[in-house]
């Protein structure tokens, strides 16, 4: 058993941390971190080499602080091949030097986290006790029908909130998996894990299986109690697939017309609505649901607008169409995907179109995520991404007619919903309103983390709003 005295290591963990942190893709903070550690549990390597912990840290440093998740792994010599997971060297005055990796990029944590999922193992409590933890526990889904035993994996690069890892399984135990573990945490669940694993126990053919989950519980930063929540989540890896979003950039840039794949993915978003609408709670809005909701899309704009300050050109007919949606009939509200665009749709080889990632917008806190909503968010987040393709081939100034191309790719998307679910454009003003809500919400993502690419939002607001008025 592996185990590692946090008195008898220099530097400590968070000195280490804090070096490290800083530079991680899902780090949110802007600043030096400053961080206190609020809990640690343990797994065992069953070798006895490895030391495997999982830190629960939290970043003071941020306005509004963060609780992180960090896994690490502890080894004896360096692991070969994992040079750029390496958090730092540390000594031990026993053990000597001491390899600390970032776990998901180490194969004895992955193995030994799928074994907790799966329910095999336990996992200890603190950093050095061998008393095992009641509060982290693995729930494998009741509908995956078979238990990966891992040869190889690998961590997706790209990732901004969440580290994914692809599990390869051995030979005749199962199929390919991604586990997902989730950096910053919330209490409560994790829609991405309620939603996916309700969809895949109704037998939706449009989302991948899930495998199961890891829940657990960390101490609260006021110290009077301790916070539960989901840390970590495997599905079926969906081998030989590529996104929408690539996909449908390449069918605009040659000029290739959507058409029925459009229309196919309206069927399959109407579709899982449908699914969720029918084994999860629905609700139909009262006034002070849409107060709520209309209210929340007056401060997105009121956040666009001190972003971008020549937005306030705009301010009387920003208000104007969110009055109108605040007196409009609404649908009921449901469970939905809540940041649905091209880059969260798979196209899987002999099976179409597949939803992935339902953990609702990242600038969204997790309780906001829970709630009931209206499933014409999802509609405009795709007629937004089919935009943004459309403003993607005008900045490379491709020579073809971009606004033709995505007028007929959302009327064929729209077509395709309206063969399964309501026609979203039934509700045409509300619809309206909920395209200008992403757009707003795109103003400030691209504000913090694209500058460069402001123009497509903001051009997009500045023709809605033309067409709203015509």
């Amino acid at each position: 058993m592996a185990t590692i005295h946090r008195a008898e290591l220099q530097p400590s963990k968070l000195e280490l941390l804090t070096e490290w942190m800083g530079e991680q893709r899902w780090f949110v903070g802007t600043a030096r971190p400053r961080l206190r550690k609020l809990d640690a549990w343990r797994l065992d390597d069953p070798q006895g080499e490895v030391g495997i912990e999982t830190l629960v840290v939290l970043d003071e440093a941020s306005t509004t602080p963060v609780v992180y998740q960090v896994p690490l792994t502890y080894r004896g010599a360096p692991l070969e091949g994992a040079e750029a997971a390496l958090v730092g060297e540390m000594e031990h005055s026993v053990l000597g030097p001491r390899w600390v990796y970032d776990a998901p990029h180490d194969r004895v944590y992955v193995t030994q986290l799928l074994e907790l999922l799966c329910g095999r193992v336990a996992a200890q409590a603190g950093s050095t006790s061998d008393t095992p933890d009641p509060d982290i526990v693995g729930a494998p889904h009741p509908a995956w029908p078979s238990d990966p035993v891992l040869a190889s994996s690998r961590v997706l690069r790209g990732e901004q909130s969440n580290t994914s890892i692809i599990v390869t399984p051995a030979a005749g135990t199962g199929a390919p998996v991604i586990l997902k573990i989730f950096r910053t945490l919330s209490p409560g669940e994790n829609p991405d894990i309620t939603l996916q694993g309700t969809l895949a126990a109704s037998g939706s053919p449009f989302v991948p299986a899930s495998v199961g989950h890891v829940a657990g519980a960390w101490q609260r930063p006021d110290g009077q109690a301790r916070d539960f929540g989901q840390l970590a989540f495997a599905q079926e890896y969906l081998e030989g697939a590529s996104d929408a979003w690539r996909e449908t950039l390449q069918m605009a840039a040659s000029g290739t017309d959507l058409g029925e794949r459009a229309r196919e993915l309206g069927r399959v978003v109407a579709s899982v609505h449908e699914t969720l609408a029918r084994a999860l709670p629905t609700r139909v809005p009262d006034a002070a649901d849409v107060e709520r909701r209309v209210a929340a899309m007056r401060r997105r704009a009121a956040l666009a607008t001190s972003e971008v300050p020549g937005l306030s050109a705009h301010d009387a007919r920003v208000a104007a169409l969110l009055d109108a949606a605040a007196a409009a009939d609404w649908p009921a509200l449901q469970r939905i995907h809540g940041d649905l665009h091209l880059g969260q749709v798979l196209d899987v080889p002999d099976r179409g179109w597949m939803l992935i990632d339902f953990e609702g917008e990242p600038l969204r806190s997790l309780a906001e995520r829970n709630e009931l909503d209206s499933p014409l968010r999802d509609v405009a987040g795709i007629l937004r991404s089919l935009d943004y393709v459309a403003g993607t081939l005008e900045r490379a100034d491709r020579p073809i007619d971009a606004r033709s191309w995505c007028t007929a790719a959302q009327t064929a998307f729209l077509d395709g919903y309206a063969e399964v679910g309501p026609d979203p454009r039934g509700h045409a003003g509300l619809l309206t309103a909920f395209v200008l809500d992403k757009a707003l919400y795109e103003v400030v993502y691209e504000a913090h983390h694209r500058p460069g690419w402001l123009s497509l939002p903001t051009t997009a607001i500045d023709r809605l709003l033309q067409e709203a008025r015509s």
